[in-house]
C-alpha cells in the first residue's frame, strides 16, 4: 500500500538527513521533491500544494530540537500535516436512537459496494449490531445473486424482491427490518460507470424516502483523481456523511485517501483490502500517515490479531509446543487464523521498515495453497504424528495434493524445524521469566 509514494516522500528527506540544521535551502528542495511526490501520486494539486506550504512554513518557523536530527524533525512535519488533511480522527458511524439505523451504500458501478455493504454487516455483527442488507441494485446483473451468496456466508438475511424497483425495496427493507428487530439495515443501492441523472435521481429517492442516517460513499482508491471528482459530484447532489476507501491493497498511488477529505471535506470512515469479509477496517488518520511514510501500522496489526485470539485455544497450544506434541493439524489450524487476519501483503505493510526491505516482491496470497494441499491430503493420523509419514505415504500425499514429493519433504522439514525453534524460545521466555522472578526476589531481600 503507497510503497511508491513511501519511497519518493523518504528519497525527499535525504535533503536535510545528515544536515546539522534546517536552512532555507534545504527545505525548499525537501519540499519541491514532496510536492513531486504527492502530484506523482496523483494527488490533487490544491491539496498537494496546501500540504508542501504549511510543511514549509512549519520547518522555517521552528529551531531543531536537541534531542532529533532535522530529517527525523521534517519526517514529523509531514506526517503531522498528512494526519491532518486525512482527517485528524476516526469518525464513527453514528446509529440512531430509534432501530433501525438506516445506511445508505452509493457509489459508481465497479467501486466495490456490494462487496462493501457485505463485509460492513459483518463488521457491525462482531460489534453486537443485528444488520440485514437490502438488494437495491436492481439493474447489474447478478448484483442481487452477489450479495445473497456473501450475505449467506456471514449469516446476514437479505431483504430483495423480483421487480427492479430500488425504492420499494429500500421501503419495504426498513419496514421488515423493524418487523424482525433488526436493528441496521444496509442498503447496496445501484451504480453506473459514470455519474448520471438516473442514479443520483434514485438515491435521493431512496434517500428522501427512507431518511438513511449514514449515506456511506464508496469510492475506488485506484483511479486516484477520478474518484475525487466523482466524490464531489456525488456530495454535491447528495450530501453524503463519509468516504469508504477500497481495494487498498492493489496499485494505488495514494492520491484519492490524502485528497478526498479536503475537497469534500466529509470524513473516510473505512477501508477495505481484498475481497475477503473481514479485510475492512475502521479509517484512523494517524496509522494511515504513518503507513505512508513507510513507518507500518502495529497498532492496526494486534487489533487483527487479537480479534483472532482465542484465549483457550492459545493455552492449550503452548502447552503443546511446551510438550513437544505441536502436530501439522495445530499448524494448520494457525495458518487458516492467520488468513482471517486478511491479505499478506496488507499485514506486511502494517510491520514497520518491512515494505522498504521488500522492495517490488510480489507478496502472493495463494503461496501457502500448495501447503494447505498437502497438509489435506494426509490422514488425520499423519497430521497428528508427522513422524508416521514414510517414502511410500510421502508419495501417496503429493499424488492426493498435485505436488511434488520434494515439496512434501520440504514442508516436512521446515515444520520439524519450526517446532523445534518454537520449543526452544518456549523455554528460553520460561527461563527469563525465572530470571526476571529471582532478580526482584533477590532485590526485595536486599531492600529488607
Amino acid at each position: 500500500m503507497f510503497e511508491d509514494l513511501s519511497g519518493k516522500l523518504e528519497s525527499a528527506f535525504k535533503s536535510v538527513t545528515g544536515q546539522a540544521r534546517l536552512s532555507d535551502i534545504n527545505v525548499a528542495q525537501t519540499v519541491r521533491e514532496i510536492r513531486r511526490a504527492l502530484l506523482d501520486a496523483d494527488v490533487n494539486y490544491d491539496v498537494a500544494r496546501s500540504i508542501t506550504a504549511a510543511v514549509k512554513e512549519k520547518a522555517l518557523g521552528q529551531g531543531v530540537l536537541a534531542s532529533v536530527t532535522p530529517g527525523q524533525q521534517f519526517t514529523k512535519i509531514v506526517y503531522d500535516e498528512l494526519v491532518r488533511v486525512l482527517g485528524e480522527e476516526r469518525e464513527e458511524i453514528a446509529f440512531s436512537n430509534v432501530p433501525p439505523t438506516v445506511i445508505l451504500i452509493a457509489g459508481l458501478q465497479g467501486s466495490g459496494k456490494t462487496t462493501f455493504s457485505a463485509k460492513l454487516a459483518k463488521w457491525l455483527k462482531s460489534q453486537g449490531k443485528n444488520p440485514m442488507l437490502a438488494a437495491a441494485d436492481v439493474y447489474r446483473p447478478a448484483a442481487v445473486n452477489q450479495l445473497k451468496t456473501l450475505a449467506e456466508q456471514i449469516e446476514v438475511p437479505v431483504y430483495s424482491i423480483d421487480q427492479k424497483d430500488a425504492l420499494r425495496v429500500a421501503k419495504e427493507a426498513v419496514a421488515e427490518a423493524r418487523k424482525q428487530a433488526r436493528d441496521v439495515v444496509i442498503i447496496d443501492t445501484a451504480g453506473r460507470m459514470h455519474v448520471d441523472e438516473h442514479m443520483m435521481g434514485e438515491v435521493a429517492e431512496i434517500k428522501k424516502a427512507v431518511n438513511p442516517t449514514e449515506i456511506l460513499f464508496v469510492v475506488d482508491s485506484m483511479t486516484g483523481q477520478d474518484a475525487v471528482n466523482t466524490a464531489r459530484e456525488f456530495n454535491r447532489q447528495i450530501d453524503f456523511n463519509g468516504v469508504v476507501l477500497t481495494k487498498l491493497d492493489g496499485d494505488t498511488r495514494g492520491g484519492a485517501a490524502i485528497s478526498i477529505k479536503t475537497v469534500v471535506n466529509k470524513p473516510i470512515k473505512f477501508m477495505s483490502t481484498g475481497e475477503g469479509m473481514d479485510t475492512i477496517s475502521p479509517f484512523y488518520p494517524d496509522r494511515m500517515a504513518q503507513r505512508i511514510l513507510g513507518m507500518g501500522d502495529v497498532v492496526s496489526l494486534v487489533e487483527k490479531a487479537n480479534e483472532q485470539y482465542d484465549e483457550v485455544q492459545a493455552r492449550k497450544l503452548q502447552s503443546k509446543i511446551s510438550s513437544n506434541t505441536f502436530n501439522l493439524e495445530d499448524f494448520y489450524g494457525q495458518l487458516q487464523q492467520v488468513k482471517k487476519m486478511g491479505s499478506m501483503k496488507d499485514l506486511v505493510g502494517m510491520i514497520p521498515g518491512m515494505s522498504k526491505q521488500l522492495g517490488d516482491t510480489e507478496i502472493d496470497d495463494d503461496a501457502m495453497k500448495p501447503v494447505e494441499a498437502i497438509i489435506n491430503s494426509m490422514t488425520i493420523e499423519e497430521r497428528r504424528k508427522p513422524q508416521l509419514i514414510n517414502g511410500s505415504r510421502r508419495k501417496r500425499i503429493a499424488q492426493g495434493s498435485g505436488t511434488t514429493v520434494r515439496e512434501v519433504n520440504d514442508l516436512l522439514k521446515q515444520f520439524n524445524q519450526m517446532r523445534k525453534m518454537m520449543k526452544t524460545m518456549t523455554k528460553m521466555n520460561k527461563m527469563g521469566r525465572a530470571m526476571e522472578g529471582l532478580k526482584n526476589i533477590t532485590g526485595q531481600q536486599r531492600l529488607q
